[in-house]
């Protein structure tokens, strides 16, 4: 299940892939990620820590949705992906 969230396309934010709960669970931690952005919406930065990813988004085309996906890798070896959705719209 995915996310989803409204952003105005004149906003550059950031937003959290947080996968501290997950990885307590067995004392994993991220070792590498990619982020993958829909078309029309940028990617202005990502970084990591070793339980979250954060995502700097901006533009976008009014009335228009958009898919963000996030994969990690964690020290454990495994592989894990998750999505936001975001619709954009004046806000």
């Amino acid at each position: 299940m995915s996310e989803s969230f409204v952003k105005d396309p004149e906003a550059v934010l950031d937003y959290l892939f947080d996968w501290s709960e997950w990885l307590a669970a067995d004392g994993d931690t991220i070792t590498d990620h990619t982020v993958t952005v829909s078309t029309g919406l940028t990617l202005a930065s990502s970084t990591r820590t070793t339980t979250a990813v954060t995502v700097w988004l901006s533009g976008g085309t009014l009335g228009q949705q958009y898919t963000v996906d996030c994969r990690i890798t964690t020290t454990l070896g495994r592989t894990a992906s998750r999505k936001m959705t975001f619709l954009i719209q004046d806000r």
